[in-house]
């Protein structure tokens, strides 16, 4: 039972990493899948609902990623910063759409299309930039880092940078934009 609402989930994630959430019809999604229509509203009442739990799903994953690339033990807190948006910058230059970041695919999307869907891609974002934070506050401690007065406020600038240069490493189909925001990052966290 489980296994077929996960399955559209999955099947769900890559076309929707690659055309976008309200270019994926229903019709799309089930003959993909290779599920009945009735099977799909047994899980999820309404696409928007659908979406929801594929962002929930994105962000409960991601968290995971997250955890595991920044948490990593073995580097000082500005080397597991630079770890983190090197992997970021490999997943969105990646052929495989369904590696790439749904909050950077679906974030003008969404934004006024559900209000739902904008909430958990917002939560998730939160996430982020807090353990950004928490890892900028690290690498002070550590003095990998040098201190800054609101790590909060530069985690947040870094997480624009990046989903800005997604966006711009997108639009140009060439990774010359995540250059620069590499460059940027690394003079925003100079080394103590």
């Amino acid at each position: 039972m489980n296994d077929t609402r996960t399955h559209l989930l999955t099947v769900g994630r890559g076309l929707t990493a690659q055309r976008g959430f309200t270019a994926v019809g229903l019709q799309e999604l089930l003959k993909a899948a290779e599920v009945p229509k009735g099977s799909f509203y047994h899980y999820f009442p309404s696409k928007e609902a659908y979406g929801c739990a594929l962002l929930e799903a994105f962000v409960k994953g991601y968290k995971a990623d997250l955890t595991e690339t920044l948490d990593d033990g073995a580097l000082s807190a500005r080397d597991r910063l630079l770890a983190y948006f090197s992997d970021w910058r490999l997943k969105q230059c990646s052929p495989r759409t369904e590696d790439r970041c749904l909050v950077v695919k679906l974030s003008a999307e969404v934004a006024d299309l559900s209000p739902g869907m904008s909430a958990i891609l917002q939560g998730g974002i939160d996430v982020i930039v807090a353990k950004l934070s928490a890892v900028l506050r690290q690498g002070a401690a550590d003095g990998s880092i040098s201190p800054t007065d609101d790590p909060h406020a530069l985690a947040t600038t870094l997480y624009q940078i990046w989903l800005g240069a997604s966006l711009m490493a997108s639009l140009a189909r060439d990774d010359g934009p995540f250059t620069v925001a590499m460059a940027a990052t690394e003079r925003l966290i100079p080394r103590s």
